[in-house]
């Protein structure tokens, strides 16, 4: 037999592997509410071939490619416990497990590592909590791809309707199609129809109301059945609290801005200040995009080496806001053709890190370039270091920040030499490190920072979501701290 003959059937066998993992992650999310992940990347209804490509991924992060053949035996130990809802991260568990000298078998150290979330330790599974959409644009939308994605188990976020601005003939069919394609995201993953005598959409089985709008005091939101909901405002047009609370409808509990908040109102970025949402607070923003990409790499690097002052400069891609062709906008030069021309504006992230990182005293300034792509940006940050380091030591931290972290579900690491943006649509981090870009000289240090500007910072909107409702299920093995 010959070497591509080796490789072929070596290939054929762990396509068999893959495939049967399929079923038992599957079953662990439906029945028992538990998400399993490869190094923080659910497999939760990923097919055979993706489920290759993630554990190849791991050779970029971990330094060598982790084979379904050592992953398989963790998953079938898990389906044999007595799980409550959780998420069991098997890229971690077959990681430590090989550096475990105990001689415990792989069943038995597997019910070792996630004790807590077996037996009398488990926590109960939570009543499905409803959510409400007001606004149906590029966040939205995409918002409400991941809240279907992640209804399966019949617990946890339930998209209950969307609320927006009447448009004429068709409008449901309309707005359904949009969900449906994405130009930059591609095909919703499922079924989508439509019931315009019901006004509902659809979606893998999901009711969605559409309610139809123009102010928020027209909606009687328990009128449609929603109670306890939280409202995600993806509009932008109320900032601040006095706007923002009149969202708070009845039927609506909380109301999650996805904008930077302005005066008294928090500004969380998940994984870094989310657990200092007070129980009682009923309006809250998820900061901007780039605040999301830049201020968990900041935390992971003033943590280690401390920094004393900062510039962040983001080169980043059009956004509605802007005008396809020259026309008027209020704002200077955005008037300008997006598909045309870089155009220098302000960020607020800059100045929105003090919110987030209250502790950081380090003068953090920033500014921004649109470009003419349609999704994801980077973020490069300079940073003045409290310490001198090396390029090596700096991208072992972020590497293992990446793994092991709390912030692994943010931090993402890449060192792939000939990534462009377009290789990260879709990414689920906030922030992707770029090895290879990264410079280090003494006290200085340049981070290029990768993120996608829509479907990441969505993913950080939910994970919110999720920590405000109780539907955050705690991770196993425990993140290092």
């Amino acid at each position: 037999m010959t070497v591509k003959d080796d490789s072929f059937t070596d290939w054929k066998n762990r396509e068999e592997i893959a495939e049967s993992m399929i079923p038992m992650i599957g079953r662990l999310h439906r029945e028992r509410d538990v998400t399993v992940l490869l190094h923080s990347r659910s497999l939760v209804n990923k097919s055979v071939v993706s489920i290759l490509k993630t554990h190849r991924f791991a050779r970029q992060i971990a330094g060598e490619e982790l084979s379904v053949t050592d992953t398989l035996p963790f998953v079938q130990a898990l389906t044999a416990l007595d799980l409550g809802p959780s998420q069991i991260d098997i890229g971690r568990l077959a990681e430590i497990y090989q550096t475990d000298d105990r001689g415990l078998s792989v069943a038995e150290f597997t019910a070792e590592a996630v004790a807590g979330a077996t037996g009398g330790n488990k926590i109960d599974r939570r009543e499905p909590r409803d959510v409400v959409l007001y606004g149906f644009g590029r966040i939205g939308r995409l918002v409400a791809r991941l809240l279907i994605e992640k209804a399966g188990s019949g617990n946890g976020l339930r998209l209950r309707a969307i609320v927006v601005r009447g448009g004429g003939d068709q409008d449901i069919i309309k707005r359904a199609s949009l969900l449906r394609r994405d130009s930059i995201h591609g095909q919703f993953q499922g079924t989508i129809t439509v019931d315009e005598a019901e006004s509902e959409i659809i979606a893998n089985g999901n009711s969605i109301k559409v309610i139809y709008a123009n102010d928020p005091s027209e909606v009687d939101y328990t009128a449609y059945g929603i109670n306890n909901a939280i409202l995600i405002d993806n509009t932008g047009k109320w900032r601040d609290r006095e706007g923002l609370s009149q969202h708070l409808r009845p039927g609506i509990d909380k109301v999650v801005l996805t904008a930077p908040g302005k005066g008294d109102v928090p500004n969380i970025v998940h994984g870094v200040n989310h657990d200092t949402i007070k129980p009682d607070e009923q309006i809250l923003s998820c900061a901007s995009c780039t605040t999301n990409a830049i201020v968990p790499p900041l935390k992971a690097m003033a943590d280690e080496y401390g920094v004393l002052r900062g510039h962040v400069e983001t080169v980043h891609s059009f956004t509605n806001d802007q005008n396809l062709l020259d026309n008027y906008h209020k704002a200077d030069r955005r008037g300008r053709s997006a598909p045309l021309n870089m155009v220098i504006t302000e960020t607020g992230a800059a100045s929105a890190v003090a919110k987030a990182l209250p502790d950081l005293k380090a003068p953090i300034t920033g500014s921004s370039i649109r470009v003419p792509v349609p999704d994801v940006s980077i973020a490069i940050l300079s940073l003045r270091l409290g310490r001198e380091t090396t390029r090596e030591e700096v991208l072992d931290h972020l590497r293992d920040v990446s793994l092991t972290s709390p912030l692994k579900r943010q931090i993402d690491f890449t060192t792939a030499p000939d990534a462009v943006s377009s290789d990260f649509i879709g990414s689920r981090h906030s922030s992707i490190v770029d090895a290879g870009a990264t410079k280090v000289d003494g006290d200085n240090a340049i981070l290029y920072l990768w993120y996608d500007n829509e479907f990441g910072y969505s993913c950080q909107v939910v994970r919110v979501v999720q920590h405000v409702t109780g539907v955050e299920y705690p991770t196993y093995p425990a993140p290092a701290v």
